[in-house]
């Protein structure tokens, strides 16, 4: 295992184990592994329709929202 890879999990460590989980799918995915399909309810669906929705009319947040939202998150 690579110093860079070591680190990145050592970081990942102290992460919730919900955002654990996210980190770790993505990166068995992008390892060739493949994922199995997540079933959304019309809630999640209907606020992921409002997101892209929003990113294509160039609705973003901030960067001071960005920056306070990871602060936040203690990143």
């Amino acid at each position: 295992m690579t110093k860079l890879l070591e680190r990145a999990i050592e970081r990942m460590q102290e992460l919730p184990a919900q955002d654990q989980d996210a980190l770790a799918s993505a990166l068995l995915s992008l390892a060739g592994e493949p994922i199995p399909v997540v079933s959304l309810d019309d809630d999640t669906r209907a606020a992921i329709a409002e997101g892209l929705a929003q990113a294509e009319q160039g609705d973003f947040v901030s960067d001071e929202e960005v920056r306070n939202a990871e602060k936040r998150r203690g990143l």
